[in-house]
């Protein structure tokens, strides 16, 4: 257990920043999830303005350093193509 007084500074400050990073993390994980419930019912309209939120939400955690910059990318990588795909297709 933390002894000294920067020690339990740190556990203080890692546990506010742990919090904020799962809210973080959350929304992300929302946005996607709208994304892919759109894909789901096959509404075109619906996914594309789900896909523009949820590129911003991940760029957006991708600069607060809550997800790594290859993996952000290769999340909206992904979910492009999938629009694509689904555009395509209709």
């Amino acid at each position: 257990m933390a002894n000294t007084p920067g020690a339990k500074k740190a556990v203080r400050k890692i546990a506010r920043r742990t919090e904020v990073n799962k809210a973080r993390r959350s929304r992300v994980r929302t946005f996607l999830r709208r994304f892919e419930e759109a894909v789901a019912a096959k509404d075109v309209d619906t996914a594309k303005a789900a896909f523009v939120q949820a590129q911003s939400e991940l760029m957006r955690a991708v600069t607060k350093g809550v997800v790594h910059k290859n993996t952000g990318s290769r999340k909206v990588s992904r979910l492009a193509a999938q629009l694509k795909k689904m555009s395509t297709a209709a």
